[in-house]
């Protein structure tokens, strides 16, 4: 799940950069990488839930198999499931933070121009 989350990272970086070269002599572009970006922000932060929810399943299951199993145990699992959550918010804020910076130039590119 880590690997799908690091490509929709990338995704994103790759997008809000090609819009932030754009955002100057193509603004209609620069408008399409913003949505691709906030697309791949938003399914980074899904994988990472969905990530976690399969981690917590599979943690759940083993201590079904084990029975009785130590609290520190327990707390490492739950740890552990909850890598892919950080992870995935982790580009979702990072992806955001760029929308916001590129939707401020793309604003203010007409109003210089007047």
């Amino acid at each position: 799940m880590m690997s799908l989350i690091l490509i929709c990272l990338v995704l994103a970086l790759f997008f809000l950069i090609k819009g932030f070269m754009n955002s100057k002599k193509n603004p209609v572009l620069a408008h399409k990488m913003l949505r691709l970006t906030s697309d791949a922000s938003l399914l980074g932060l899904v994988f990472g839930f969905f990530g976690s929810i399969l981690g917590m399943i599979s943690a759940f299951d083993t201590i079904e198999v084990m029975g009785d199993i130590s609290s520190g145990m327990m707390a490492a699992g739950l740890k552990v499931s909850f890598l892919t959550v950080l992870f995935g918010s982790f580009v979702f804020l990072v992806s955001r933070l760029g929308i916001l910076i590129l939707r401020l130039i793309l604003q203010n590119k007409p109003q210089r121009e007047q």
